[in-house]
């Protein structure tokens, strides 16, 4: 019997957050490269510290002179997403910060297991297993903890940059944890915010002061009681942020990314990989389908596994879990998925319409739980697919 009264706790991290400043970064690269060629192959790996970066990884494109012209970007590509983000600070200045970019070529043992030949379907970027997850407890079909706590920083991100809440900087975090009744969450029993402030002088209570009412903006009525806990920087002074405060790399963030710890994760991380990666397009197909059952209402939630082998095209095991909310059987819905999708990576890419530079507004404040754009970005979030679903089982 699962669980109905309980409190579960999921955290996010801004844009600002040394490891997400390389995601955005190593998104930002992908995304320039699918906008030259949309079948280029991307793996770009971030690192940043104290007014440095570092970009390493393999590309493959028709040509080694377009490689070479697009590495020549990647300079420009760094500053724009450091700027863009915010960081003007001694310590971490998108003007004068030292980027080293260790772009090669992608090794043509792994590219030949990805690449169709002779017949041969295109196989997967490597092995590995993906989630995907879905609930019905909020409408974006997504767990409240996670939802809420992305909201919140997006919230206070979008004050910093309109200049509403000048002394805020790019560097927060957040932690909600929420209190479940009969399944469902009803109230937050403790708040967690940590955030840079430019003016050394504030106190924590100072900083509680301009964010609680953004926080109070963003979660449903009744929820913050008199009851609730805060916790606005609990250590205190939160001035030097970011990667001059500590270090960041691409793909740390992977629960935060996800499902904030309500689903199992498949360990891969997404940020600056391209769609023959499965690590992220399946990962992307996995939420795909198991929202559109919730959206059928075949369950009120849903786990959905996929697992890959490098160089296979079809996927090894599709896994269903309707942990117990189930009106069909989970082997109908492992069956109707299989047919009503192409799950090879080839499959995924066409049916999703991943092959488009619309990877770089992930990299913060999640993946999964966003709104379909009109450019192709999160087409995973749709829910097309639900009608069909119905019918199948």
């Amino acid at each position: 019997m699962t669980r109905q009264n309980y409190i579960f706790t999921s955290e996010s991290v801004s844009e600002g957050h040394p490891d997400k400043v390389c995601d955005r970064i190593s998104d930002a690269v992908l995304d320039a490269f699918l906008s030259e060629e949309p079948e280029a192959r991307v793996a770009c790996e971030t690192l940043a510290t104290t007014n440095r970066v570092v970009v390493a990884g393999e590309v493959k494109m028709s040509t080694e002179a377009r490689v070479l012209a697009m590495k020549d970007r990647v300079d420009t590509i760094v500053r724009d997403c450091i700027k863009d983000i915010g960081y003007e600070q001694d310590g971490f200045d998108w003007r004068n910060v030292e980027v080293t970019n260790l772009l090669h070529g992608q090794s043509e043992h792994i590219a030949q297991g990805v690449d169709a030949a002779d017949g041969k379907e295109e196989g997967a970027g490597d092995q590995g297993i993906m989630f995907g997850y879905a609930v019905n407890e909020t409408p974006e079909l997504m767990p409240a903890p996670i939802l809420y706590a992305h909201a919140i920083l997006r919230r206070l991100a979008e004050v910093r940059k309109s200049g509403a809440e000048p002394h805020l900087g790019p560097d927060a975090k957040s932690q909600l944890s929420l209190r479940y009744e009969d399944g469902k969450p009803v109230g937050v029993s403790q708040v967690v915010l940590s955030t840079q402030h430019l003016d050394a002088a504030m106190t924590s209570d100072d900083v509680r002061v301009v964010v609680a009412p953004y926080i109070e903006e963003i979660l449903p009525d009744g929820w913050l009681t008199k009851e609730t806990v805060w916790h606005v920087n609990p250590t205190g002074a939160f001035v030097i942020g970011g990667p001059d405060g500590d270090a960041g790399l691409t793909g740390r963030k992977i629960i935060v990314d996800t499902y904030g710890g309500a689903a199992p994760h498949g360990g891969g991380a997404f940020s600056g990989k391209d769609p023959t990666k499965v690590d992220r397009s399946a990962a992307y197909a996995a939420r795909y389908l198991a929202k559109n059952v919730v959206a059928a209402g075949l369950a009120e939630r849903c786990t959905l596994q996929l697992s890959y082998a490098i160089g296979v095209a079809r996927p090894l095991s599709i896994y269903a879990d309707t942990h117990g909310t189930g009106k069909v059987h989970e082997a109908a819905i492992e069956k109707a998925v299989g047919a009503l999708m192409d799950l090879t990576p080839r499959g995924i890419r066409t049916h999703l319409g991943l092959n488009r530079p619309i990877y770089q507004r992930t990299a913060a404040y999640g993946h999964f739980g966003r709104s379909p754009d009109v450019e192709g970005g999160f087409s995973w979030e749709k829910t097309d697919l639900a009608e069909a679903l119905k019918n199948a089982v």
